[in-house]
């Protein structure tokens, strides 16, 4: 739902927002969802192409599909990682085109 007017949203609708800001404040999640937002991926590519340790990447996609954000298929024995909002998947990369736009300015 948009707003039809230009007032502000509701205060709950502010502490929603933020808390996906909040969710996306992790340079590794980011990573994550960016390699997501263009492929499935199992949890040991995603080891092998963020860092880190398997926990901590199971720890983060945890996160993102408790958001909604995230989901899996199981092929055989792996999972298969996928970003599920298309919301989300624009957020990272304005994010991203932001950031290198102010670099190049």
């Amino acid at each position: 739902m948009h707003p039809a007017s230009n007032e502000a949203p509701a205060r709950d609708v502010l502490d929603d927002a933020a808390e996906v800001f909040a969710l996306l404040s992790a340079p590794g999640r980011l990573h994550l969802l960016w390699i997501l937002s263009t492929d499935e991926v199992d949890v040991t590519t995603l080891v092998a192409a963020v860092g880190g340790t398997k926990a901590g990447i199971s720890q983060h996609l945890a996160k993102l599909r408790l958001a909604g954000w995230v989901d899996y298929r199981r092929e055989g024995r792996r999972l298969l990682y996928r970003v599920t909002d298309p919301h989300i998947v624009t957020l990272v990369h304005q994010a991203v085109e932001h950031v290198l736009d102010l670099r190049t300015t």
